[in-house]
């Protein structure tokens, strides 16, 4: 089996975070959970991914696309992969 196209980036017990994990699951996506610092001002590999130091932040290999902030990344995975996404429904 190959890697997972989708990279999350995420903090332990960040309710932010498992929204978007819950969103993953319910589209049935493979990620890969990567966690980081605790500390915001220490989330440098954040920050050389978005541009910014928040999570979530996930990045997706099979779209090219880079994005933090939760209601985002959720409105991106229905749009994206939801019945009326491009890769939904198939």
């Amino acid at each position: 089996m190959s890697d997972p196209q989708i990279t999350l980036y995420r903090l332990q017990a960040c309710p932010y975070c498992e929204r978007v994990v819950r969103k993953l699951k319910q589209y049935d996506l493979d990620y890969e959970s990567r966690f980081v610092e605790p500390m915001h001002s220490d989330r440098n590999a954040v920050a050389r991914l978005t541009g910014k130091r928040s999570v979530p932040a996930i990045r997706d290999e099979a779209t090219g696309v880079t994005m933090s902030e939760s209601g985002n990344i959720v409105e991106y995975l229905d749009n994206t992969y939801g019945e009326g996404g491009a890769a939904g429904g198939a």
